[in-house]
């Protein structure tokens, strides 16, 4: 058994309704995936499967989701190890651990290249900073990410499929994986 990480880009359902992590559980136990386990209710499972490929997990997981919450959202799957390699990857792990909420990472399920980050550079200001690190994007925020410009440049219809995480959700993922 291989341990996988999979992120949901998004999991608000609509008015009233939200996804309880313990039904994304089920459905991942549901799908033969075993250990299922969540942090934090913003979308992050770690789970054991057979080694497979990523592609052979987004997208059963995708379809299920689908069929168990009634709306289609978009799942990036790493590997365990891919994950661990990640979170030690951070340009900005410094001003992370001062403020993890000013370090975000948008997780790609197809990498980026340095011309998608020539494109935001213009949105970064105040000292934001960018660094793409095998294929996903780092963000340092100077303040509030919520308040940045970059937000709105970061869509998926200009980088393509990713889901954001803080810095403190990257280390809770990963401490998850250690043994």
């Amino acid at each position: 058994m291989s341990s996988y990480v999979a992120l949901l880009y998004s999991i608000v359902l609509g008015a009233g309704r939200r996804v309880v992590m313990a039904d994304l559980r089920e459905m991942a136990e549901g799908l033969g995936y075993r250990s299922p386990r969540t942090l934090v209710a913003t979308g992050n499972l770690v789970f054991e499967a057979g080694q497979t490929s990523i592609p052979d997990l987004e997208s059963p997981l995708e379809k299920a989701f689908s069929e168990t919450f009634g709306r289609h959202v978009d799942i990036i799957v790493r590997s365990g190890g891919g994950w661990l390699k990640l979170a030690a990857s951070n340009p900005f792990r410094d001003e992370g651990e001062e403020d993890a909420t000013r370090v975000h990472v948008r997780v790609m399920r197809d990498p980026l290249t340095e011309a998608a980050l020539a494109g935001l550079q213009r949105y970064c200001v105040a000292g934001e900073r960018l660094a793409i690190v095998d294929g996903d994007l780092w963000v340092h925020f100077a303040g509030k990410a919520s308040e940045s410009k970059l937000l709105g440049a970061m869509t998926t219809k200009r980088l393509g499929i990713g889901t954001f995480r803080n810095w403190n959700t990257v280390k809770g993922l990963a401490e998850m994986l250690r043994p």
